[in-house]
């Protein structure tokens, strides 16, 4: 599966690539034909410094940013661009003028939740949500809706790919949309053309990897 990976540079900075595979993959609320691998960029440095420095260019004239919350271990690009936003000058409400950096977790049932220790860090607090793609957007809906349950305020949503425009009228901005990969397909599990030509699947896929089947 890996050696039919291919890269699509970002059309504002030549440094950041997407490692994109092609196949069929299951998603917990779709099928896809592309695999986005995010794993390099989320984990080297250098990358994840030059993914939060497009970001925080979309941000720096317009938002009040106190708290950057994390999905599909994205903290590392979480803390370059809460640098990225500091350096610009971005207003923070916090007492200590300092961006929080936190993940939300996931209880038995799947719903979405803060500990305690981070709940000070939502409640009350202008948020920006940060994820590595989406897809349908299921997930950023719900991390919004928590996002707004543990009384925080979602001030924007950024991403490294997403086909959603917007959630909740809160546009998405990210580096790379549909229009970069334009063989990428997303399709409703009971719809997919994939699945009706009995192509099998190649691996079951979220934000923090795959599990080949």
């Amino acid at each position: 599966m890996e050696s039919r990976a291919i890269k699509i540079l970002a059309p504002m900075n030549k440094k950041i690539a997407l490692r994109v595979i092609p196949g069929h993959f299951a998603t917990n609320n779709s099928h896809i034909n592309l695999y986005i691998d995010l794993t390099t960029m989320k984990t080297r440095q250098k990358e994840a410094e030059e993914a939060a420095q497009v970001i925080a260019a979309q941000y720096k004239n317009n938002v009040v940013v106190d708290t950057i919350v994390c999905l599909e271990g994205c903290e590392v690009i979480g803390a370059f661009l809460a640098q990225e936003l500091s350096n610009a000058g971005i207003h923070s409400m916090n007492a200590h003028q300092t961006i929080y950096i936190i993940a939300p977790e996931f209880n038995t049932n799947g719903q979405m939740m803060f500990r305690v220790n981070n709940q000070p860090a939502v409640y009350g607090k202008h948020i920006l949500l940060l994820s590595g793609s989406a897809t349908t957007g299921d997930t950023l809906k719900k991390a919004v809706e928590c996002i707004r349950y543990y009384g925080g305020i979602a001030e924007g949503i950024a991403a490294v790919f997403s086909a959603i425009g917007s959630i909740d009228g809160i546009r998405v901005n990210s580096i790379f949309q549909p229009k970069h990969l334009p063989e990428y397909k997303s399709y409703a599990i009971d719809e997919c053309p994939l699945c009706k030509a009995k192509q099998r699947l190649d691996a079951i896929v979220d934000g923090y990897g795959y599990l080949k089947l």
